[in-house]
């Protein structure tokens, strides 16, 4: 039976990702093997937090190249710090380098509105995705952040939200996708997100 594995670094929400995708009849397994990341059918990659500890977390333990390995091979999704690690770098705190499957970097949200954003927004959606199949524009996710993607090609940019300015809420490349918001977090419109995520393995 296929499944998911959802990628434990020691930074990020696991429970809730794996109890989502169980929920919507996903089978997955946590695991900070690079071994089984390999023979898994998908991975997504969680993550909550400071983008330069998660970075440090994913070159110490070598799960950088194992990511990098299976880019392009299987369906992979960052979720909220998971997809600003997609990146080239991020720019929380001090400079270092992300995973460079999506070429851009990571900078705080340039807003007059409190930071860290938290709360519902709606979404806009650009270049059609599989993602996103079966919702309609203006659904409403789920956001906890302060820093944000800024994507070096807007093709690669699969959907936005306001937050004073416009900000990246997704992204997809060569089968590499990201949410900056949190789908298990975001109810019924969440659970589409994650099964559409699901049914690219099957």
């Amino acid at each position: 039976m296929k499944y998911t594995a959802i990628v434990d670094y020691g930074v990020g929400n696991l429970k809730s990702v794996a109890n989502a995708m169980a929920y919507i009849g996903q089978r997955t397994l946590v695991t900070g093997d690079a071994k089984e990341l390999e023979r898994a059918d998908a991975i997504i990659l969680p993550g909550v937090g400071a983008f330069p500890d998660a970075a440090d977390k994913l070159y110490e333990s070598g799960l950088n190249q194992a990511l990098a390995a299976q880019a392009g091979r299987k369906p992979i999704l960052g979720i909220c710090l998971g997809m600003q690690l997609l990146f080239d770098r991020g720019e929380e705190g001090r400079i270092c380098e992300g995973l460079k499957l999506v070429s851009g970097s990571v900078k705080r949200i340039q807003t007059d509105l409190k930071l860290p954003h938290i709360g519902w927004n709606s979404l806009s959606f650009q270049n059609d995705s599989p993602l996103f199949c079966g919702l309609e524009d203006g659904a409403y996710v789920y956001f906890v952040h302060s820093f944000c993607g800024c994507a070096a090609y807007e093709n690669d940019v699969i959907a936005r939200t306001q937050y004073g300015p416009s900000v990246v809420a997704a992204v997809s490349r060569n089968g590499v996708y990201g949410c900056q918001f949190h789908p298990e977090k975001s109810g019924v419109v969440g659970l589409q997100i994650l099964k559409n995520f699901g049914e690219l393995i099957q």
